[in-house]
């Protein structure tokens, strides 16, 4: 008989434990061991199968129990211990307060008072399985290391009822997707409420007269408050209920729907938790990919209706305070909308009072060179309406540069203003509690924090590998249990699984791959040439073992058939007991697999991974590198910490180069990383020791997203909040004002150009040390001088005159003349030899431009 209705019945712990339900409501204990180890002592067999969620454990521990717990002194005196040890992590003053006391004593720009930080997805815990892949794990390390550093970040997402999907294998090994629905009282979240205890309620108009209303839920990860909209209220109709049915699921419209409430929704419930709980205002809005790009939109109708600002003024005093990260090194990878179906949204009978329906459309519209003027597209909104963007790796932000280029035509590849913050991960999160008990061991704080201990002799090479060893050995154990759930859930007899309990070998060289499973990623590169995997595979001698994971979209069905293929490959009896799947690849999985691994396979299509940080969660337990140099390996390979793929750029024909770079990846596997592994003096490795430690002392401290944190302030979010204030104020004026000057640029810049340029001291030929000087004359029109920079332009040419490698300098204002037009000269030194070349060009120039870029308007000498 099936229940009409289901709810979770809670457990009131009696009083001396009480302290448990705020440790199972903060979710600092998914990074915690201590925390997490006081939870397990309740009932270790419950404990795991409820994977290690407190919020479970709690719900289903009898009152018997929890009685008896009541008067055990030793764990009464264990959860008070607990509760004032995180009481004194959310309260004490950390790097964020030191850091502003520092800025304040120096007389520098003063730190965001809050940041708030919007994301379609967040990978938190396995017990909040809001998150598909790499971005919402970024968004999940991004927060916990906010709270480590005590930065005031508000994290803004949706709740979505099954999360993404769960993945099982049918008996030929196609992917199968499940979506359990969640109960959110059931969840480490509590319900966002009025003072008079009645829900948050958010709202947003739908077209037809319909209304979308959203409940907000908020879950504690460490000092960091993350708010989620939850659609499945009883004032939605059937269809508005659906809106957060599931993640990356639903039609083109229904993703629209899922974005408006992620972005205009989330920045109403930012507005409702900053009233409730007295929080400042956030300076700074990062929108995490452009998912969340109509923050801008909402934020710019608060504008109009509460200030009645004009629509250029409320988006330039808007944009000063957004920062916009992409994500995405691919166009087919970002959301783009039909500009008819945007226009039904914010026109008609759905229009916002003081806001025409073209003009939000322009902050979309692919109206540049080779796009599409019938599309709306979110990433063009985010870097439009945002002051500061940038990419998650150094190679990412270049690939980004030349990806979004079109948006600023007359300036070159290197000069598009994204810059870029290399992703990073939390290394409590990540770091598997043995490995990090030894280390805390062996090694200070200090050391542990700069890694150098790993160079010292204080953790002898034996007891290095003896604890390699015990994290593989429980990757073993994990995967031989999670094979023979798989084959039960295929339809397998428990008499035909006896083989499962010779899987992997906890001694034998173990190669970790797992990932979201696009076709760039090349989940079955490895199976270009099946005998030579095969051979490896089962080399008497010096075998290898692979572990794979990964989830495709549903609606992927390459994806889905490469997932296929190797599957069908792992199920050979020849090779089964050699190379595994492991389905449902989540958090859960990860801290197993990750440090059970000694090397890490990452081979992407290069320049298409955006950054890929698995890699880096392997290398924080002592794994090495194996990949392509793309992403974040491409910067932090040094030759030593593990080894690069190479990669047959050029080769035009997708199935040659796959072929090349198989080639080159079996080659390095037969003859460098596995006689490197087997390589034994008294039974240790010592040279593939020697690269374990030099990893660890060198790429530990680089990975941390405690670093990536505090990039993003320093480098983007305070230069963001100071730009913020420059338009804030009564009446917003400098906002105001601002906008007027863009305008009346814009009127005005046909009317500029460079007429004519004339040089001094080059001759026919120059010698580096001669000086030249550069005379521009320019007209200027209705501008001023001080409106432009007028700019010489310098450096290598290539044959066909075209400046490569350039500096900018400014010409200073020598001589106005009739009717609008200026002379400007600089004289400068040749420094270099060689093909030399420079021209001249104008550029809009004000004090609160982020840089020469930002209006888009250049006048070149011709």
């Amino acid at each position: 008989m099936r229940a009409i209705r289901r709810f979770t019945v809670r457990n009131v712990l009696p009083e001396p434990i009480a302290g448990l339900d705020d440790l199972a409501r903060n979710l600092r204990w998914s990074w915690h061991e201590p925390t997490r180890a006081l939870f397990e002592s309740i009932d270790p067999q419950r404990w795991r199968e409820v994977r290690g969620e407190p919020v479970r454990l709690l719900a289903g521990t009898p009152t018997e129990r929890l009685a008896d717990l009541a008067t055990d002194e030793a764990f009464v005196a264990r959860v008070r211990k607990q509760v004032q040890e995180l009481h004194e992590y959310l309260d004490q003053p950390r790097w964020y307060q030191s850091e502003a006391a520092r800025r304040a004593e120096a007389g520098e720009d003063a730190l965001p008072a809050a940041v708030a930080y919007f994301s379609a997805e967040f990978g938190i815990a396995a017990a909040l399985p809001q998150y598909s892949g790499g971005l919402g794990i970024l968004a999940g390390d991004h927060l916990k290391s906010a709270s480590d550093l005590g930065a005031p970040i508000i994290g803004v997402g949706l709740l979505y009822d099954s999360g993404y999907f769960r993945q099982s294998l049918t008996r030929d090994g196609w992917q199968h997707e499940t979506y359990p629905l969640l109960d959110p009282d059931n969840l480490p979240l509590t319900l966002l409420r009025e003072g008079d205890g009645a829900p948050v309620r958010i709202s947003l108009p739908l077209p037809g007269g319909r209304t979308l209303h959203a409940q907000v839920w908020r879950a504690d990860v460490g000092r960091v408050p993350l708010l989620l909209l939850d659609s499945q209220v009883p004032d939605n109709d059937e269809y508005a209920r659906g809106v957060t049915d599931r993640l990356y699921g639903g039609t083109s419209e229904h993703r629209l729907q899922q974005e408006l409430l992620l972005g205009m929704g989330g920045v109403k419930a930012v507005r409702a938790f900053t009233r409730l709980s007295g929080a400042p205002t956030p300076e700074v809005y990062h929108c995490n990919e452009g998912h969340a790009g109509f923050l801008g939109v909402e934020r710019v109708r608060e504008l109009v209706a509460s200030e009645n600002l004009p629509w250029d003024a409320a988006v330039e005093a808007v944009r000063a305070g957004t920062l916009f990260t992409t994500h995405t090194p691919v166009p087919a990878g970002i959301d783009r909308f039909g500009a008819d179906l945007i226009a039904t949204y914010f026109g008609g009978g759905n229009a916002i009072e003081g806001i025409d329906v073209e003009d939000v459309l322009a902050l979309g519209r692919e109206d540049y060179h080779e796009g599409d003027p019938t599309v709306f597209n979110m990433a063009v909104m985010g870097l439009r309406m945002a002051k500061y963007a940038n990419g998650v790796a150094r190679l990412h932000g270049s690939v980004s540069r030349g990806m979004f280029s079109a948006l600023w035509p007359g300036f070159a590849r290197h000069e598009v203003p994204i810059t870029s913050v290399t992703n990073g991960v939390h290394g409590p999160t990540w770091t598997d509690p043995l490995f990090a008990a030894a280390q805390a061991e062996y090694f200070t704080p200090e050391q542990i924090a700069d890694g150098s201990g790993w160079l010292s002799e204080q953790m002898d090479n034996a007891t290095l590998w003896q604890l390699r060893r015990r994290l593989r050995e429980r990757l073993v154990v994990d995967a031989r249990q999670r094979v023979h759930a798989s084959w039960r859930a295929r339809g397998a007899s428990p008499a035909e699984l006896g083989w499962v309990e010779g899987v992997l070998d906890p001694d034998v060289l173990t190669i970790g791959f797992a990932r979201r499973v696009p076709t760039y990623k090349r989940l079955t590169l490895m199976l270009r040439d099946t005998d030579r995997l095969r051979a490896l595979l089962t080399d008497p001698e010096r075998p290898v073992q692979i572990v794979v994971a990964g989830k495709s979209h549903p609606a992927d069905e390459q994806g889905v058939s490469l997932i296929q293929r190797l599957v069908q490959f792992a199920d050979g009896a020849e090779v089964r007991h050699r190379i595994v799947f492991l389905p449902n690849y989540d958090i859960e999985m990860a801290q197993t697999l990750y440090p059970g691994t000694d090397v890490w396979l990452n081979n992407p299509l290069r320049p298409l991974e955006a950054c890929g940080t698995s890699g880096m969660k392997a290398a924080l337990n002592g794994s090495l590198n194996l990949s392509i140099l793309d992403g974040w390996w491409d910067e932090m390979y040094d030759g030593r910490n593990g080894w690069a793929i190479p990669t047959a750029d050029g080769v035009e024909d997708p199935d040659r180069r796959d072929d090349l770079e198989a080639a080159a990846l079996y080659d390095l596997l037969e003859n460098t990383v596995v006689p490197r592994f087997y390589d034994r003096t008294d039974g240790v490795p010592e040279r593939w020791l020697e690269m374990v430690r030099h990893t660890l002392a060198t790429l530990g401290p680089k990975v941390q997203a405690t670093r990536m944190l505090r990039e993003y302030v320093t480098d983007l979010y305070t230069p963001t909040a100071v730009a913020a204030r420059a338009m804030d104020g009564p009446g917003h004026s400098g906002a105001v004002a601002f906008a007027q000057w863009k305008q009346r640029l814009r009127a005005a810049w046909d009317g500029v150009r460079v007429d004519h340029v004339e040089s001094e001291g080059a001759g026919e030929s120059a010698q580096v040390g001669q000086r030249i000087t550069a005379n521009a004359f320019v007209s200027l029109g209705e501008l001023d001088p001080a409106d432009v920079r007028v700019q010489v332009v310098h450096g290598s040419v290539s044959d066909n005159d075209e400046l490569v490698d350039f500096s900018t300098a400014d010409l200073h204002h020598a001589e106005a003349y009739e009717q609008g037009r200026h002379r400007f000269s600089r004289t400068f030194t040749m420094d270099q030899s060689g093909s030399f070349g420079y021209t001249v060009r104008i550029v809009p120039s004000h004090d609160l431009l982020a840089g020469d870029t930002e209006l888009g308007l250049v006048a070149a000498a011709t």
